[in-house]
Protein backbone atom coordinates (compact mmCIF):
# COMPACT_ATOMS: atom_id res chain seq x y z
CA UNK A 1 0.00 0.00 0.00
CA UNK A 2 1.07 3.57 -0.83
CA UNK A 3 1.23 6.04 1.30
CA UNK A 4 -1.35 7.98 -0.49
CA UNK A 5 -3.20 4.87 -0.39
CA UNK A 6 -3.03 5.13 3.70
CA UNK A 7 -4.02 8.51 3.94
CA UNK A 8 -6.85 8.13 2.04
CA UNK A 9 -7.64 5.42 4.41
CA UNK A 10 -7.08 7.48 7.31
CA UNK A 11 -8.72 10.58 6.51
CA UNK A 12 -12.02 8.12 5.45
CA UNK A 13 -11.53 7.19 9.17
CA UNK A 14 -11.63 10.29 10.68
CA UNK A 15 -14.60 11.14 8.68
CA UNK A 16 -16.47 7.77 9.31
CA UNK A 17 -15.40 8.59 13.32
CA UNK A 18 -16.80 12.33 13.21
CA UNK A 19 -20.16 11.06 11.52
CA UNK A 20 -20.05 8.60 14.40
CA UNK A 21 -19.63 10.84 16.72
CA UNK A 22 -21.89 13.52 14.90
CA UNK A 23 -24.73 10.71 15.10
CA UNK A 24 -24.25 9.92 18.43
CA UNK A 25 -24.42 13.70 19.14
CA UNK A 26 -27.25 14.19 17.47
CA UNK A 27 -28.91 11.15 18.99
CA UNK A 28 -28.55 12.34 22.73
CA UNK A 29 -29.73 15.95 21.22
CA UNK A 30 -32.79 13.85 20.17
CA UNK A 31 -33.21 12.26 23.53
CA UNK A 32 -32.39 15.26 25.54
CA UNK A 33 -35.13 17.10 23.60
CA UNK A 34 -37.83 14.24 24.11
CA UNK A 35 -36.73 14.13 27.51
CA UNK A 36 -37.74 17.75 27.96
CA UNK A 37 -40.25 17.55 26.27
CA UNK A 38 -41.67 14.63 28.34
CA UNK A 39 -40.69 16.69 31.46
CA UNK A 40 -42.68 19.60 30.31
CA UNK A 41 -45.99 17.67 29.82
CA UNK A 42 -46.40 16.61 33.26
CA UNK A 43 -45.75 20.21 34.66
CA UNK A 44 -47.58 21.99 32.07
CA UNK A 45 -51.11 19.38 32.73
CA UNK A 46 -50.37 19.31 36.44
CA UNK A 47 -50.92 23.12 36.37
CA UNK A 48 -53.95 23.02 34.35
CA UNK A 49 -55.50 20.46 36.45
CA UNK A 50 -54.73 22.69 39.37
CA UNK A 51 -55.97 25.84 38.01
CA UNK A 52 -59.51 24.24 37.09
CA UNK A 53 -60.45 22.78 40.33
CA UNK A 54 -59.59 26.20 42.10
CA UNK A 55 -62.07 27.60 38.94
CA UNK A 56 -64.87 25.04 39.90
CA UNK A 57 -64.53 25.11 43.23
CA UNK A 58 -65.06 28.96 43.41
CA UNK A 59 -67.80 29.18 40.56
CA UNK A 60 -69.60 26.29 42.96
CA UNK A 61 -69.11 28.63 45.88
CA UNK A 62 -70.61 31.49 44.25
CA UNK A 63 -73.45 29.57 42.98
CA UNK A 64 -73.72 28.11 46.56
CA UNK A 65 -74.00 31.94 48.01
CA UNK A 66 -76.25 33.26 44.87
CA UNK A 67 -78.70 30.49 45.84
CA UNK A 68 -78.65 31.18 49.71
CA UNK A 69 -79.22 34.78 49.11
CA UNK A 70 -82.07 33.57 46.67
CA UNK A 71 -83.54 31.93 49.59
CA UNK A 72 -83.56 34.37 52.44
CA UNK A 73 -85.13 37.10 50.16
CA UNK A 74 -88.01 34.44 49.40
CA UNK A 75 -88.06 33.75 52.83
CA UNK A 76 -88.52 37.67 53.44
CA UNK A 77 -90.85 38.39 50.69
CA UNK A 78 -92.74 35.45 52.11
CA UNK A 79 -92.95 36.73 55.35
CA UNK A 80 -93.76 40.84 54.17
CA UNK A 81 -96.65 38.79 52.03
CA UNK A 82 -98.05 37.14 55.05
CA UNK A 83 -97.76 40.39 57.44
CA UNK A 84 -99.47 42.69 54.32
CA UNK A 85 -102.18 39.89 53.93
CA UNK A 86 -102.96 39.51 57.87
CA UNK A 87 -103.15 44.15 58.25
CA UNK A 88 -105.71 43.81 54.93
CA UNK A 89 -107.95 40.86 56.58
CA UNK A 90 -107.67 42.92 60.10
CA UNK A 91 -108.49 46.17 58.04
CA UNK A 92 -111.33 44.33 55.91
CA UNK A 93 -112.69 42.22 59.40
CA UNK A 94 -112.86 45.85 61.29
CA UNK A 95 -114.99 47.38 58.14
CA UNK A 96 -117.19 44.99 58.26
CA UNK A 97 -117.58 45.33 61.98
CA UNK A 98 -118.53 48.62 61.48
CA UNK A 99 -120.76 48.01 58.55
CA UNK A 100 -122.68 45.26 60.77
CA UNK A 101 -122.87 47.61 63.76
CA UNK A 102 -124.02 50.32 61.50
CA UNK A 103 -126.52 48.53 59.69
CA UNK A 104 -127.70 47.06 63.19
CA UNK A 105 -128.35 50.65 64.54
CA UNK A 106 -130.46 51.83 61.68
CA UNK A 107 -132.74 48.80 62.49
CA UNK A 108 -133.14 48.82 66.28
CA UNK A 109 -132.50 51.60 68.97
CA UNK A 110 -128.62 50.73 70.54
CA UNK A 111 -130.54 50.16 73.94
CA UNK A 112 -133.24 47.50 72.03
CA UNK A 113 -133.36 43.92 73.96
CA UNK A 114 -136.06 42.19 71.73
CA UNK A 115 -138.85 43.51 73.41
CA UNK A 116 -142.21 43.83 71.37
CA UNK A 117 -145.68 44.81 72.29
CA UNK A 118 -148.14 42.09 72.90
CA UNK A 119 -150.62 42.64 70.23
CA UNK A 120 -148.90 44.96 67.73
CA UNK A 121 -150.32 48.01 66.25
CA UNK A 122 -153.60 47.35 68.30
CA UNK A 123 -155.80 50.49 69.67
CA UNK A 124 -154.85 51.39 72.92
CA UNK A 125 -157.49 52.03 75.78
CA UNK A 126 -156.99 52.63 79.58
CA UNK A 127 -153.90 54.02 80.28
CA UNK A 128 -151.75 53.25 83.45
CA UNK A 129 -152.36 55.19 86.37
CA UNK A 130 -156.38 56.43 85.39
CA UNK A 131 -158.51 56.66 87.26
CA UNK A 132 -162.00 55.58 87.94
CA UNK A 133 -164.88 53.23 89.91
CA UNK A 134 -163.43 50.63 88.51
CA UNK A 135 -159.58 50.73 89.63
CA UNK A 136 -159.58 51.04 94.00
CA UNK A 137 -155.93 52.63 93.61
CA UNK A 138 -155.86 53.77 89.82
CA UNK A 139 -155.04 51.37 86.99
CA UNK A 140 -152.57 49.19 87.24
CA UNK A 141 -151.98 48.52 83.64
CA UNK A 142 -152.36 49.52 79.84
CA UNK A 143 -155.90 48.31 77.74
CA UNK A 144 -155.34 47.35 74.63
CA UNK A 145 -158.75 47.33 72.67
CA UNK A 146 -158.59 43.94 70.58
CA UNK A 147 -161.54 41.62 69.83
CA UNK A 148 -162.22 37.82 71.85
CA UNK A 149 -159.87 35.29 70.68
CA UNK A 150 -156.63 37.53 69.47
CA UNK A 151 -153.42 36.28 69.78
CA UNK A 152 -151.42 37.20 72.68
CA UNK A 153 -147.44 36.94 72.28
CA UNK A 154 -144.74 37.38 75.37
CA UNK A 155 -143.15 40.84 74.79
CA UNK A 156 -139.62 39.41 75.96
CA UNK A 157 -138.22 35.87 76.61
CA UNK A 158 -138.80 34.56 80.12
CA UNK A 159 -140.47 31.82 82.77
CA UNK A 160 -144.15 31.35 83.37
CA UNK A 161 -144.41 31.78 87.04
CA UNK A 162 -148.67 32.46 86.83
CA UNK A 163 -151.02 31.22 84.66
CA UNK A 164 -154.64 30.47 85.47
CA UNK A 165 -158.09 31.60 86.92
CA UNK A 166 -158.43 34.11 89.58
CA UNK A 167 -155.70 36.17 87.70
CA UNK A 168 -153.44 33.28 88.07
CA UNK A 169 -153.55 34.11 92.01
CA UNK A 170 -153.70 38.02 91.43
CA UNK A 171 -157.19 37.77 92.33
CA UNK A 172 -160.45 37.53 90.43
CA UNK A 173 -160.65 41.12 89.09
CA UNK A 174 -158.14 39.99 86.31
CA UNK A 175 -160.11 36.77 85.13
CA UNK A 176 -157.44 34.22 83.34
CA UNK A 177 -154.32 35.46 83.82
CA UNK A 178 -150.39 35.13 83.19
CA UNK A 179 -147.27 36.80 84.77
CA UNK A 180 -143.74 35.94 82.73
CA UNK A 181 -140.76 36.34 84.76
CA UNK A 182 -137.53 38.24 82.73
CA UNK A 183 -134.27 38.94 83.57
CA UNK A 184 -133.41 41.99 85.63
CA UNK A 185 -136.53 41.68 87.82
CA UNK A 186 -139.09 42.76 85.52
CA UNK A 187 -141.83 40.81 85.36
CA UNK A 188 -145.34 41.28 82.49
CA UNK A 189 -148.59 40.48 83.16
CA UNK A 190 -151.35 39.74 80.59
CA UNK A 191 -154.61 39.20 82.11
CA UNK A 192 -159.11 39.07 80.71
CA UNK A 193 -157.70 36.38 79.12
CA UNK A 194 -159.89 33.67 76.93
CA UNK A 195 -157.94 30.91 76.78
CA UNK A 196 -153.99 30.19 78.19
CA UNK A 197 -151.85 28.13 76.37
CA UNK A 198 -148.78 27.88 78.95
CA UNK A 199 -147.96 26.59 82.29
CA UNK A 200 -146.09 27.36 85.16
CA UNK A 201 -142.81 26.65 84.52
CA UNK A 202 -142.54 26.91 80.98
CA UNK A 203 -139.83 28.40 79.16
CA UNK A 204 -141.05 31.20 76.72
CA UNK A 205 -139.30 33.01 73.97
CA UNK A 206 -140.18 36.74 72.67
CA UNK A 207 -142.75 36.61 70.24
CA UNK A 208 -144.54 33.30 71.25
CA UNK A 209 -148.23 32.94 71.48
CA UNK A 210 -149.13 32.46 75.07
CA UNK A 211 -153.01 33.06 74.94
CA UNK A 212 -155.91 34.40 73.62
CA UNK A 213 -157.66 37.46 74.24
CA UNK A 214 -161.03 37.46 76.29
CA UNK A 215 -163.42 39.28 78.26
CA UNK A 216 -162.88 37.64 81.79
CA UNK A 217 -162.91 39.20 85.39
CA UNK A 218 -164.07 42.20 86.01
CA UNK A 219 -164.14 43.68 82.55
CA UNK A 220 -166.38 46.24 80.53
CA UNK A 221 -165.68 44.94 77.03
CA UNK A 222 -162.93 42.30 75.52
CA UNK A 223 -159.40 43.46 76.01
CA UNK A 224 -155.89 42.95 76.87
CA UNK A 225 -154.73 44.02 80.31
CA UNK A 226 -150.78 44.12 80.14
CA UNK A 227 -148.95 45.25 83.19
CA UNK A 228 -144.82 45.45 83.90
CA UNK A 229 -143.86 44.98 87.68
CA UNK A 230 -141.01 45.50 88.93
CA UNK A 231 -142.30 41.92 91.07
CA UNK A 232 -144.52 39.09 90.93
CA UNK A 233 -147.49 40.16 92.43
CA UNK A 234 -150.36 42.82 92.11
CA UNK A 235 -149.08 46.68 93.40
CA UNK A 236 -145.52 46.39 91.94
CA UNK A 237 -146.72 48.24 88.20
CA UNK A 238 -144.80 51.10 86.43
CA UNK A 239 -145.72 52.69 83.90
CA UNK A 240 -145.79 49.83 80.43
CA UNK A 241 -145.76 51.89 77.67
CA UNK A 242 -142.54 54.18 77.96
CA UNK A 243 -140.72 50.85 79.35
CA UNK A 244 -141.40 49.10 76.24
CA UNK A 245 -140.53 52.00 74.41
CA UNK A 246 -137.33 52.23 76.13
CA UNK A 247 -136.44 48.69 74.87
CA UNK A 248 -136.95 49.35 71.25
CA UNK A 249 -140.56 48.20 71.46
CA UNK A 250 -143.23 50.05 68.90
CA UNK A 251 -146.33 50.36 70.69
CA UNK A 252 -149.29 52.63 69.73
Amino acid sequence: MTQHTKATHANKSVLRTRAAVLAVGLGGSLALGTGVALAATPQSDVFAVASAGSLEKSIQAQAKAQAEAAQKDKKQDEKHGKKKAAKKADKRDKGHGKAKRADRSKRTPLNASSWIAPVGDAPLSAPFAAGGDRWAHGHSGQDFAVSVGTSIKAVHGGTVIKAGPNGGGDGPAYGNAIVIKHKGQTYTQYAHLSKIKVNVGQTVDRGQAIGLSGNTGNSSGPHLHFEVRTGPNYGSGIEPLGFLRGHGAHVG
